[in-house]
């Protein structure tokens, strides 16, 4: 069996997040300080390392050497990825419920105003950034969270 396919069995996606996100805590690095090493942003680092889109050579390289892990890691870091990381049943943890909460509760809400604003179309989860952001508040910090996504009205033929 070549090199290539020996790796390729060793290492499967969760083992290589698993790996990355031990060394991150070892090293104290925050996804926004490997952001600025790797040249991205801290909210997209984090969907990559754990699993949710695929980092150039460049980028994977950047980010082995950085957190001082095999080069046998980029190689796995570069693959597509499978979307989505939750199972179907609803979510336990409680701050992924609450996200998951906040749809049941607002998302029709969300698509009409949407919808009411842009017409009949969708926000795009492809052509998208997300940030967070933490607002001191007196009262109790605040979690601000953006979702910007490019509008796709839905087309007639």
């Amino acid at each position: 069996m070549s090199q290539v396919l020996e790796k390729q069995k060793m290492l499967n996606r969760k083992e290589v997040t698993d790996l990355i996100l031990r060394a991150k805590k070892l090293k104290g690095l925050t996804y926004q300080q490997i952001g600025e090493e790797i040249g991205r942003d801290k909210t997209w680092v984090a969907a990559a390392i754990l699993g949710q889109a695929s980092m150039s050579e460049d980028e994977a390289t950047k980010l082995v050497n950085l957190l001082d892990l095999d080069s046998d890691i980029a190689f796995v870091l570069q693959q597509f990825p499978l979307k989505g990381s939750l199972d179907t049943a609803i979510p336990v943890d409680p701050l992924i419920y609450r996200f998951y909460e906040i749809i049941q509760v607002y998302g029709t809400t969300l698509k009409e105003v949407i919808q009411e604003m842009f017409g009949e179309g969708i926000m795009s989860a492809i052509d998208f950034r997300m940030d967070i952001q933490k607002k001191e508040d007196p009262n109790g910090d605040r979690v601000i969270v953006t979702f910007d996504g490019k509008f796709l009205p839905y087309k007639k033929w």
